[in-house]
């Protein structure tokens, strides 16, 4: 009781603190009725600390308090990166900024805008939505320092964010994350921000469109021009709609039709429960219109267009939903296998993966002698690889939280560009006698069969965090002996120290290996109130291996899920 009376106390300070400094009415009698309420959970969840950086960058709820994304959270995370960046920067700094479709983006960007143009920072804002792999071009094309985009990815309505990218591209990672942490907590309180001057306010026009398309189209590998391949696709009333045409359109492809009930900007995203492309409820309009067009390919793309869900049809007309690690598969082997039939594959090519990843990339790579490297969960990570291998020529990589990439001008995940390839993919399967579904039993048949499973469970609030930590410190206390009915080999906790020449920081990820290389995984979500676990095993592709391998997958994920949900 103790505890949450010390929560309570350090809450209301927080949130009286607020009232004596901000000027918006609204805001002033939301914080008053959670100060006012008998009932002090949402005053606790509001202002009990400050929203934190995590693998994604900021993200939270929308709403008013400290814990919460509002202009004020975001204002301070834009104060402390402006002071930031001046003392790392000499001279002019510039950034780029862009927004997303969901509730106060735009006025979230402008705010930003605002504050960098305050402090003598020259901001280059789009004018419209734009998908989040155009500031991680932009950045690099326009020489910025930083780039910022507003957006909550794939998360529910509810919700909105702050990534932030540094000159190279890629999404912050160690030290600049923490010490942006830090400026921000050196702010005493919201009166620091300074917002008073938009002179410097610069919008981007369509010319990075064009020169990104640009760059886009010349990643295509296969001549798609007379190509019969009927693709359907939805943004899910995100800002795919602005690229994600023009992009496959520029592989070759004509023959494109848009979900229109999905196809405007929709804060609310009214026509699904969440706007995530990895969960079924996300793809059930496209489906539905996958059937009725009898199209080959169904695109689905998360709202601010870095994750992208892919679904085609078997010979009955039912559908078959492609996973991230089934895609990232194909996207690999396909570009390994054309550049070695055009004979572009260079000697010191290499593709980048996360530790969550389908190791059958792993065999593919090793087939071919291509390196491949595994990196900590978050593309951030993979962009870092990619900096800092510059004398090596990255050609692909992935994750399987559905997001991937081709070629290093952008150095995030990006669904414009794996759409266009993954239609390439299909239309490479079709000239073959193939789909993609069939491709990727060619690959098992060579590799070996791998099936890969997640299970989130999500305990919100302080409670749950404590519930997580707990999860974490049994398994590290008590690690299991056996995974999958098999004894494991090596048990890997990646918060301590490693020598690993990739992976050089810390993650609060555990891992256990059999000898089969069978894989579980635990990782606490850095965006959202979930722990994760990952399930991976592999056989050769017969069907008696493959039945006996799906049946030691489901008993445990029951296992863990009847002990957690």
């Amino acid at each position: 009781m103790s505890e949450k009376n010390d929560l309570i106390l350090l809450s209301t300070e927080r949130a009286n603190s607020w009232l004596n400094i901000i000027d918006n009415y609204d805001d002033i009698i939301k914080i008053k009725e959670l100060l006012d309420s008998k009932d002090k959970t949402n005053l606790i969840e509001s202002f009990h600390k400050n929203l934190e950086f995590g693998t994604g960058g900021m993200r939270g709820e929308i709403g008013i308090g400290s814990n919460k994304i509002n202009k004020y959270t975001i204002g301070l995370a834009t104060q402390g990166l402006a002071n930031y960046l001046k003392k790392k920067i000499k001279g002019n700094i510039k950034v780029c900024i862009a927004y997303d479709t969901r509730l106060f983006s735009k006025e979230f960007a402008y705010e930003v805008a605002t504050i960098f143009s305050s402090n003598n920072i020259k901001p280059f804002l789009f004018s419209d939505i734009r998908p989040t792999p155009l500031v991680s071009y932009a950045v690099r094309k326009l020489n910025c320092q930083c780039g910022i985009m507003i957006t909550a990815s794939h998360n529910p309505k509810e919700y909105n964010g702050y990534k932030v990218y540094w000159s190279d591209g890629g999404q912050i990672v160690n030290p600049h994350d923490i010490n942006i942490i830090n400026e921000v907590n050196k702010l005493d309180d919201i009166s620091d921000i300074k917002r008073k001057d938009k002179s410097l306010i610069k919008l981007i026009d369509e010319t990075i469109d064009k020169s990104y398309i640009h760059e886009v189209s010349k990643l295509s590998l296969f001549s798609n021009e007379n190509s019969k391949l009927k693709i359907l696709y939805t943004p899910i009333h995100g800002t795919g709609i602005k690229m994600v045409p023009k992009a496959i359109k520029s592989f070759g492809f004509n023959n494109v039709s848009i979900i229109k009930s999905q196809e405007n900007p929709d804060p609310n995203f009214s026509t699904v429960k969440s706007p995530n492309p990895e969960e079924y409820y996300a793809l059930e309009e496209g489906i539905k219109e996958l059937k009725r067009k009898n199209s080959n390919i169904l695109l689905a793309t998360d709202p601010d267009t870095d994750r992208v869900g892919v679904v085609e049809l078997d010979n009955n007309g039912n559908e078959i939903i492609l996973n991230g690690n089934h895609l990232a598969s194909l996207i690999v082997h396909y570009v390994i296998t054309q550049k070695i039939k055009d004979k572009s594959l260079q000697r010191n090519s290499y593709v980048a993966k996360t530790i969550v990843t389908t190791p059958l990339i792993d065999r593919i790579c090793k087939k071919y002698s291509v390196s491949c490297y595994s990196t900590l969960t978050g593309f951030k990570n993979i962009a870092k690889l990619i900096e800092d291998k510059k004398n090596e020529q990255f050609i692909a990589g992935g994750e399987e939280s559905y997001g991937y990439l081709v070629g290093d001008f952008v150095r995030d995940k990006d669904a414009v560009i794996s759409s266009s390839m993954i239609c390439e993919i299909s239309n490479f399967a079709h000239t073959k006698g193939m789909n993609l579904s069939t491709y990727l039993e060619k690959i098992y048949d060579t590799f070996g069969y791998f099936k890969e499973e997640l299970i989130s469970i999500t305990y919100r609030g302080v409670e749950g965090k404590k519930k997580i930590d707990n999860i974490m410190n049994d398994y590290i206390l008590n690690p299991p002996k056996n995974i999958f009915s098999k004894k494991i080999k090596s048990f890997i906790n990646y918060n301590e120290s490693n020598n690993s020449n990739i992976i050089k920081s810390k993650s609060n990820v555990l891992q256990f290996i059999t000898k089969e290389n069978y894989i579980l995984t635990l990782r606490p979500s850095g965006t959202e109130p979930k722990i994760k676990f990952y399930f991976s095993v592999n056989c050769r592709n017969e069907s008696n291996n493959v039945k006996n391998i799906n049946y030691l997958l489901d008993n445990e994920i029951d296992k863990i899920k009847k002990k957690y949900e």
